[in-house]
């Protein structure tokens, strides 16, 4: 795609321009899905600090030895489809410069903590005098409306204030957490409903609006069950003894874990959901053992689920990970290997049939994949074909062309530090 064009392939959301100064993954992650449904999603990033307020500049996965500001995987995964401007806030020019290209968007975007943007000078009425139907999006992790708004969160640590931690984990150990940074994905996507929710109303009514998001309480709405098993019935989600994620007692289930298959790291995942789905089992298991009484019973095979998590990994430890979980299927018991990053990449026709990681072309790194979104349209679907910009990319196209800066007054900001 010619870097130049204004006009993206993708017509969903064409015509949709974003003053995007959000970062990292939990908001950068919301806008990337606007940019593939076709708005014109423009990155503010700081020359002095060179894009560095935001982490993942520079940073591993790299694609080979070299290193370098531009050379990081995660923050071309981010922002892809975006472009990229640098702008100096701590200068009153790039003050003014900022309010000029507000003013030419629909949507301000942004997750720094509570209060980096009041003491930028950018509050939400000021805003709303450079554009009265701006909608304006801030995430952090308290909202700007709270008792703890002034404490800074990261996704670990959002994860365990609201509570996910505290569910997660297995008995006799300390909470596990959700994987890399999992609020901050699940932030980014309530970021986009959100968002989107706001520009309907605009839609309707002509007004803008402030979504004030508080990534925390994003959190909290996950934690549903747990809560309402203490609110209810006063049960506590997690005890010395009881607390297992790969266990299931809401169903009850079981057998229902992850257990060792044959080879290195491999593993399969398997749930009895009831009486009959194990009786199917121990005809696949083709032992005796499965057939005794104390396991006949959901209720049975519960009180016994740390021997009988034993004697099934005896089993599929034997086994290659895809053949025991065939089997099982073939029996109607529900049953999946344990899938690696390349399994799913490189190996899986599904996702290769769904087009899920689609090539783009960075000007540093060189052709890499990165991530579509999980879902097509039938009539005007998404699409990913520009890499994440690097720094100031696209200086002169917003600031030249579409805000009408001369060269003179672009080639005056770059010697002073401006842009």
């Amino acid at each position: 795609m010619d870097d130049t064009s204004t006009e993206p392939r993708c017509p969903r959301l064409r015509g949709l321009r974003v003053c995007d100064l959000s970062g990292q993954l939990a908001g950068a992650g919301s806008t990337r899905v606007l940019a593939a449904f076709g708005a014109e999603v423009i990155r503010v990033e700081d020359p002095v600090r060179q894009g560095r307020w935001d982490v993942t500049r520079g940073i591993a996965p790299f694609t080979d030895e070299r290193r370098g500001i531009e050379l990081g995987g995660a923050f071309n995964q981010f922002n892809v489809g975006k472009r990229g401007v640098t702008v100096n806030l701590r200068d009153e020019r790039g003050k003014e410069l900022l309010r000029r290209l507000i003013a030419v968007s629909d949507v301000v975007t942004e997750n720094f903590a509570a209060g980096v943007m009041e003491r930028l000078g950018f509050t939400y009425d000021t805003m709303r005098e450079i554009r009265p139907d701006i909608v304006y999006v801030s995430n952090c992790g308290f909202g700007h409306d709270s008792p703890y708004s002034g404490f800074r969160t990261w996704g670990p640590i959002v994860q365990a204030v609201s509570g996910l931690s505290f569910l997660s984990g297995i008995a006799g150990m300390p909470p596990a957490g959700m994987g890399l940074s999992y609020m901050d994905h699940q932030g980014a996507n309530f970021m986009t409903v959100a968002l989107m929710a706001a520009l309907i109303h605009r839609q309707r009514t002509g007004e803008g609006q402030w979504v004030d998001m508080a990534c925390v309480d994003a959190g909290l709405s996950l934690t549903g069950p747990g809560l309402l098993d203490y609110t209810v019935n006063g049960r506590r989600a997690r005890t010395d003894t009881v607390v297992d994620s790969n266990h299931s007692s809401a169903p009850a289930m079981a057998p229902h874990n992850v257990y060792p298959a044959a080879g290195e790291d491999a593993w399969v995942s398997i749930a009895c959901r009831d009486d009959r789905d194990w009786r199917a089992m121990a005809d696949v298991l083709d032992a005796q053992w499965p057939r005794e009484d104390c396991y006949a019973t959901t209720a049975g095979r519960l009180g016994a689920q740390d021997e009988l998590d034993g004697r099934i990994s005896a089993w599929t430890a034997t086994l290659d990970r895809f053949d025991a979980a065939a089997r099982l299927q073939a029996a109607g018991v529900p049953a999946a290997a344990v899938l690696t990053a390349e399994d799913r990449i490189e190996h899986d026709r599904g996702t290769l049939d769904w087009g899920l990681f689609p090539t783009v072309t960075h000007p540093a790194i060189g052709s890499v994949r990165v991530d579509g979104l999980p879902l097509h349209l039938d009539e005007d679907d998404w699409c990913i074909e520009r890499a994440a910009p690097t720094l100031g990319q696209d200086n002169d196209y917003v600031f030249r062309d579409l805000l009408g800066l001369t060269e003179d007054e672009l080639a005056a900001h770059r010697e002073d530090g401006v842009i």
